[in-house]
């Protein structure tokens, strides 16, 4: 089968719930609500159709495409400056060492910290693929668009870009961490704050959230294990990002305590090593395992392929053309899928 990633559409709206119905909860940029997708679709679309350069608080919403079926089968999103309608709040881990000569010995006492030091940045987020596609590089493929995207409408993007990780949910669909922390302060659950945040903002944090460290000795052992810790099904998602370049800096999700990855735009490797060059011919006579990108904004279109380097030009093969809707004398973006 071909899979294409693709612009969203006001179409894929129904798309877009049934997968957000199917995340389990936790997932503040896929919340299974109709109007608050529809915000997103209707922001993505003013970004995609907006043919200025420079940078602005926009999102792009991306699609997975079965091409054979016309099934939608998963979806990702690009934020291209967080922070700028409403503040971009992280916990810093950091620790405070203290001495004491009568006692001789030394204390070193972890602190989470509110914090908004990552306002500003792009971020890649949203990336959803249907269960029953977890194989086959599909994941790779929705993954890796963003930073072809990126690197093709660079301009649009901050020089600094994160990643935001679910962090430990139980079976329950609760959080160990907001339970041991925030859910003290806001007389709601997990599940209703998450839910106010994807369609409201997280305005609310401002208002209550206590504003001094928290010491995390003084948290439950639970939500101590929890920070910075992926959700099981994040963990692929985690190296992912770590072969791209991103690290975890100590910086962790107000709600559920997850890690939040981060990265120099420039340095991330699809970013980075990714070529753009003219096809000089479309055969089936090879090249390395590759991503390959075509169009620019509302028709860019990403699918994996072959490509072989010419000279300065590139082969890539029929099918991934036609994917793409490329011909001889295009040109492509493109970077290997190693």
């Amino acid at each position: 089968m071909t899979f294409v990633v693709r612009a969203a559409r006001e179409a894929d709206l129904a798309h877009l719930y049934e997968m957000a119905k199917l995340t389990g909860g936790g997932f503040t940029n896929l919340p299974a609500d109709r109007p608050a997708l529809k915000a997103k679709l209707d922001r993505s679309h003013a970004a995609f159709a907006r043919e200025g350069g420079e940078l602005g608080d926009e999102l792009f919403v991306l699609i997975l495409e079965n091409l054979e079926t016309g099934e939608v089968r998963g979806t990702c999103q690009l934020f291209t400056q967080v922070g700028q309608r409403h503040p971009f709040y992280s916990y810093r881990l950091s620790t405070l060492t203290q001495h004491s000569e009568k006692l001789g010995r030394t204390f070193r006492a972890e602190m989470l910290s509110l914090t908004t030091d990552l306002e500003g940045s792009s971020e890649v987020g949203g990336l959803f693929l249907h269960p029953g596609e977890r194989a086959g590089g599909l994941g790779m493929l929705l993954a890796r668009s963003r930073y072809l995207f990126i690197r093709m409408h660079r301009a649009r993007f901050a020089d600094r870009i994160l990643a935001e990780l679910r962090g430990i949910i139980d079976e329950a669909g609760g959080s160990p961490f907001w339970d041991g922390l925030a859910g003290r302060f806001f007389g709601m659950n997990f599940q209703d704050a998450d839910q106010y945040n994807a369609t409201h903002g997280n305005q609310f944090i401002a208002d209550l959230m206590p504003k001094h460290p928290i010491y995390t000795a003084m948290l439950s052992e639970t939500a101590r294990a929890a920070i910075g810790l992926p959700h099981p099904s994040g963990r692929a998602a985690m190296r992912m990002l770590e072969n791209e370049g991103f690290a975890f800096e100590n910086y962790v999700d107000i709600f559920d305590g997850g890690p939040t990855m981060t990265a120099r735009t420039d340095n991330v490797r699809s970013v980075r090593d990714a070529r753009t060059a003219p096809i000089v011919a479309i055969d089936n006579e090879g090249g390395a395992q590759a991503l390959v990108a075509h169009g620019s904004l509302a028709d860019f279109r990403c699918a994996l392929g072959t490509a072989r380097d010419v000279a300065d030009a590139v082969v890539i093969d029929p099918l991934s053309a036609r994917a793409i809707g490329v011909q001889e004398d295009g040109v492509i973006t493109y970077t290997t899928r190693a």
